[in-house]
């Protein structure tokens, strides 16, 4: 029998800080921690509730240090890692899987090294691998991106200044409430099914809600977002032991398939799934076979 669905939010200390956690799905079913978007916030997923109840899924959602929520604070991989584990303990949690989309699969895989034996499996969805070493990431870097990497490693926090400036015009945007204005600025950046998806009223307004409201307080999460996987990872992905999944669209402009490729070839338990005609936002029409498939066997 399904236990209550009823998405609920509370805030969990971390030493001086305040993590804002989501909480949605069967409160009676697995634990799958995600980590939203770059930027993005606790409300990525909000057009999943019902997909996670179904799916037996007890689906936790976290605003990382600076985005909605959360206090603002300097992070890395393992840092957020660490904070999960804190979320986990206060919600009561033991072994869990983790699911990141976009900037989030970082976090999701630093989550199961930190984590060991209590993570028992990754789900990966259109994710960042280390741009330092896939091939042609950080070419593809922007003006603004690619001076604020060149701080790093020496000055973590000047790079996150530099890299937050990218966020600004995006945060003014959404800031200004409209809805239309925020599908413009993404355009040229979308395959053909990304902007279906972003046309959505469920999906594409949950997109821009969660940008919306990550932004919110500002742009120093999106900062330090860059500096934790544009820059040297803080985490060794080899020491990743659990199944990982990675799903990426073959149509994807933000992180294409050469992200994929190169977490597939260095996780010693990957598995790779390719989805033509698809791009960045695939979670969005898979979000209930990624749960299915994060979830043990009963």
């Amino acid at each position: 029998m399904l236990g209550v669905v009823r998405p609920t939010e509370r805030s969990v200390a971390v030493g001086d800080r305040t993590i804002l956690v989501r909480e949605a799905g069967d409160e009676e079913g697995f634990p799958v921690v995600y980590f939203h978007g770059t930027p993005g916030s606790r409300l990525d997923l909000t057009f999943g509730d019902d997909i996670a109840a179904d799916r037996r899924v007890r689906l936790v959602s976290f605003d990382r240090p600076g985005y909605g929520g959360s206090t603002p604070a300097p992070f890395g991989l393992r840092s957020v890692a660490e904070d999960a584990f804190v979320v986990a303990d206060a919600l009561g949690l033991g072994d869990l899987a983790t699911l990141g989309a976009s900037g989030g699969g970082p976090f999701a895989l630093a989550t199961a090294v930190v984590g060991g034996r209590r993570v028992t499996a990754v789900g990966v969805a259109s994710g960042a691998g280390p741009f330092e070493l896939v091939p042609g990431a950080i070419d593809a870097l922007d003006d603004n991106d690619r001076a604020a990497y060149a701080c790093l490693p020496d000055d973590p926090g000047g790079a996150a200044r530099g890299f937050a400036r990218g966020f600004e015009p995006l945060r003014d945007i959404l800031l200004g409430g409209e809805d239309d204005a925020v599908r413009t600025a993404f355009d040229g950046k979308l395959s053909s099914r990304d902007r279906v998806i972003m046309e959505d009223p469920t999906m594409g307004g949950s997109l821009i809600a969660s940008l919306r409201e990550g932004l919110r307080p500002g742009v120093e999460g999106g900062g330090w977002d860059n500096v934790a996987w544009i820059g040297p990872w803080d985490v060794a992905v080899d020491q990743v032991r659990c199944p990982v999944d990675l799903w990426y669209g073959e149509e994807d402009l933000f992180a294409p398939m050469a992200h994929g490729l190169w977490l597939e070839d260095h996780l010693a338990h990957a598995r790779l799934v390719r989805r033509p005609g698809e791009g960045h936002f695939g979670i969005a029409d898979h979000l209930a076979e990624m749960l299915a498939s994060l979830r043990p066997a009963s």
